[in-house]
């Protein structure tokens, strides 16, 4: 099948954190007087933000196991992938594991060549979905100014052992987190090759219905990640 770009997609909204917010910087270096948790952060302003690849990769997870492929992609290696579609019997599963490498896209490996199953999964086409880095938006950003609003602060974390009922010895940390409240800039942009991508486009709409009942980031069991989309629109 031809693929021609029809049109793009910009979807927008504001993301409002309902909860705090932990979406760890991988950095475990631990500075005097610093968290040993800290969050990802701009390099330039310092200031935090949520990368796009930490909300594609939840609603991914989540839209996975809604239509129930995440056991069968589990299987073939973690992530769903080309493998995961010649793997599936059913029709609906293969329609549903299509849906969602056409939406997320796939490893360059298995499109790469010009076997039978590399010319195959070349025949989906590209990435529909592009989740950009969420900012923080600038009116909020503004207002915290004026009022003195921490764009981050530091929360004492720690275990509790199921005996005693107290905190383990050892086990407490400090935690850098986004406080409840703050205001993101949230966008992605869909590209639509034909007809069908716009029910891509819906499903992939669910998903993101789904994260704002699920949550984001690190500690969701505790209650961190809660978000909510406000004033979305499309282009």
């Amino acid at each position: 099948m031809e693929l021609k770009l029809q049109k793009i997609i910009e979807y927008k909204a504001r993301l409002v954190l309902e909860s705090n917010l932990h979406i760890g910087s991988g950095n475990m270096e631990m500075h005097i007087g610093g968290t040993d948790n800290p969050i990802v952060k701009h390099p330039h302003s310092l200031e935090p933000y949520i990368p796009g690849s930490s909300i594609k990769g939840k609603v991914r997870s989540l839209m996975e196991l809604s239509s129930g492929t995440a056991a069968l992609a589990h299987n073939e290696g973690g992530i769903t992938s080309y493998k995961t579609l010649v793997a599936a019997r059913s029709a609906e599963a293969k329609k549903e594991i299509e849906s969602i490498l056409k939406i997320f896209g796939f490893s360059g490996s298995d499109k790469s060549g010009n076997s039978e199953s590399a010319l195959a999964a070349r025949s989906l086409g590209p990435t529909r979905a592009s989740f950009s880095d969420c900012f923080l938006n600038k009116e909020w950003k503004d207002e915290a100014t004026r009022n003195l609003w921490p764009l981050a602060i530091e929360k004492s974390e720690t275990a509790i052992d199921r005996i005693s009922g107290t905190a383990k010895g050892g086990s407490l940390r400090q935690t850098e987190i986004v406080p409840a409240g703050a205001v993101f800039d949230f966008r992605l942009t869909f590209k639509v090759f034909c007809d069908e991508d716009v029910e891509l486009f819906a499903k992939l709409k669910k998903g993101l219905d789904m994260l704002t009942k699920d949550a984001l980031g690190g500690y969701g069991s505790r209650g961190y990640g809660r978000i909510r989309l406000e004033e979305a629109k499309e282009n």
